[in-house]
């Protein structure tokens, strides 16, 4: 299968154009990292996961196995159903490799390993990988040492020195005849090494890294925005005050509502619960429940702030709109914002507040009411 083609200096060697599946080799105990690595979530999904659809949308590999410990293959079969296989692994990495390698269906030419830890395997090394195979046999990435290595002492010339990665790929024959050998090496390019499987090197890449300890584990930040409205009327009780971003207004009468009515404040409270998908004002606080008669907003916007913490959420700016007649809001916009920020227990610099009128258009127009806009950013790694 292939076509021949000629290297640099004269030699022939194949080129196959067959089928590619990858097997993910996730059945470690994760001792020394001290907890199950593999299910430590990325983004809403576990690391083996993340590597397996790297592999899966990478767009140059047919197929992908999975090579799990026994309570987890339930598991793995209910979270991903598009698999070639799901199967146990052993005691050791060599074992895994081998029982991954045997379910392996006919049909596949060739064969990557993967360590289900190294979740950052991009698309552009899995194609240097497989190019590689395909054109010599075998194949595997490595980078450059940069730190200065000793042995007993004696100093190493690191120039000399790679660090291996995977995936590491072959062809599924020559693979399977090289793990006959019982001995425990360290990867399967050695194994080939050893069966005289001649291998080549790929140019690797520094973000390929592997999750062995807790520090290895640095998590992409998660970002999302939330939006919030809210609006109320004036009420019809001329001494009713009027509260607006926390601050007390002298305009009367204030906004009807089961709490102060303050429609800047609940609007941002939305935002903020909307970003991290956590209900909504009504939930949380509903007029039906009598603690909430002639509340603060403050006390709203401070308990949210304090839910999202509780979640591992970071407020990173809140930008809220009054959309009104009147009051002046304005001349009072740094002391809303210092209320909020505090209530947040955020700089002031991350609280917008701006305000505009509706051109005496509709209900907002004819000083009916007072309506609030707020847009809420929030992240956690």
């Amino acid at each position: 299968m292939g076509r021949v083609c000629r290297t640099d200096n004269g030699d022939d060697y194949r080129v196959g154009n067959g089928k590619v599946i990858a097997i993910l080799v996730a059945s470690g105990k994760s001792e020394r990292f001290g907890a199950d690595k593999l299910e430590i979530d990325f983004g809403g999904i576990p690391v083996w996961e993340k590597s397996y659809r790297a592999f899966r949308d990478s767009g140059v590999v047919d197929g992908v196995g999975v090579v799990t410990r026994a309570e987890k293959v339930a598991k793995t079969l209910a979270r991903v159903s598009d698999m070639e296989f799901v199967v146990t692994g052993g005691e050791t990495r060599a074992e895994s490799v081998r029982r991954g390698l045997a379910a392996v269906p006919a049909g596949f030419e060739f064969v990557l390993v993967h360590d289900a830890a190294r979740p950052f395997v991009s698309a552009e090394l899995i194609e240097r990988v497989v190019s590689a195979i395909r054109e010599k046999g075998a194949a595997y990435p490595a980078i450059g040492v940069t730190d200065t290595i000793r042995r007993d002492g004696e100093l190493l010339d690191r120039t000399k020195l790679l660090a291996a990665q995977t995936p590491q790929g072959a062809r599924v024959d020559d693979l399977r005849s090289a793990m006959m050998n019982p001995a425990e090496l360290t990867d399967e390019m050695a194994y080939l090494q050893a069966n005289g499987v001649e291998i080549f090197v790929v140019e690797g890449d520094p973000v390929n890294q592997k999750i062995t300890h807790p520090s290895d584990v640095k998590r992409p930040m998660e970002i999302r925005t939330g939006f919030g409205y809210d609006v109320h009327r004036f009420s019809e009780d001329p001494a009713r005050p009027l509260w607006l971003g926390g601050v007390e207004f002298d305009d009367r009468p204030g906004l009807e509502g089961h709490s102060d009515a303050d429609a800047l404040l609940h609007a941002i409270v939305d935002a903020l619960l909307g970003a991290a998908a956590l209900g909504d004002i009504g939930v949380h606080y509903p007029p039906s429940d009598p603690q909430w008669k002639d509340c603060r907003s403050l006390r709203f916007v401070s308990e949210t702030g304090e839910m999202l913490r509780r979640e591992g959420w970071e407020i990173m700016n809140v930008d809220a709109t009054v959309v009104a007649e009147r009051p002046k809001v304005m001349v009072k916009a740094l002391e809303i914002r210092t209320g909020i920020a505090g209530a947040l227990g955020i700089e002031v610099g991350r609280v917008s507040v701006k305000a505009t009128t509706n051109e005496r258009l509709g209900a907002i127009g004819n000083s009916e009411g007072i309506a609030g806009y707020a847009v809420a950013t929030i992240s956690r790694k």
